[in-house]
């Protein structure tokens, strides 16, 4: 762990555990389609695509940033968490309640997503975990100011993120995915990468 409570977890789950996640979160993306998100003032759509698990969702449109319990087209209820997200949650996040918010974010060959800082939670001290399933990724992590020095790092299938401490108030992104690095994901979902972000939101 870095000073600022920054944690990089280089191949924390082996090949056989990110598949079996891999087929545990795509069941439940047929159930909660991916969607295109908007920025809201501009309406300008993302170039991820993203769906939710677990009891409350992220949102993005033109009415702005904010947490919802239902899919935004379906108007269902979000799938709920794989057991072993919850798992690795408790191993690695060092907090005493449980993630109510998993961001499944799908990026193709050319998505990115700017520098940003998660900040549409109550629980501000509550750490946000990252996971990395499918093509490499260069991340991206700044500091607390935009405009501020950055560092690269480069994320495979199976790594996982930890910002906790100052680092959950740290600018970070993804500026872009590698192409055909991996062969975890099945054949329509490749080439490209899926993030699962969690996060507690009260």
């Amino acid at each position: 762990m870095t000073e600022d409570g920054f944690r990089l977890l280089p191949g924390r789950l082996d090949r056989a555990a990110q598949s079996a996640l891999a087929t545990a979160v795509l069941e439940r993306v047929g159930r909660a389609p991916l969607y295109t998100p908007c920025m809201p003032r501009t309406g300008k759509p993302m170039s991820v695509r993203m769906t939710n698990l677990g009891p409350l969702g992220w949102i993005a449109d033109r009415a702005g940033y904010r947490y919802e319990p239902v899919h935004p087209g379906t108007g269902a209820p979000w799938p709920d968490m794989p057991q072993a997200l919850l798992d690795l949650w408790e191993a690695v996040a060092g907090w005493p309640e449980p993630p109510q918010a998993c961001l499944v974010n799908w990026y193709a060959p050319g998505a990115r997503l700017g520098l940003h800082v998660d900040a549409d939670e109550d629980a501000r001290d509550a750490p946000v975990v990252s996971v990395s399933l499918g093509d490499r990724a260069r991340f991206r992590l700044g500091g607390p100011q935009r405009g501020g020095k950055t560092r690269a790092l480069d994320l495979s299938s199976g790594d996982v993120v930890v910002l906790g401490g100052a680092s959950r108030r740290f600018h970070h992104g993804i500026d872009r995915i590698y192409p055909d690095t991996s062969t975890l994901l099945p054949p329509d979902w490749r080439p490209g990468r899926i993030n699962l972000t969690l996060r507690r939101v009260d």
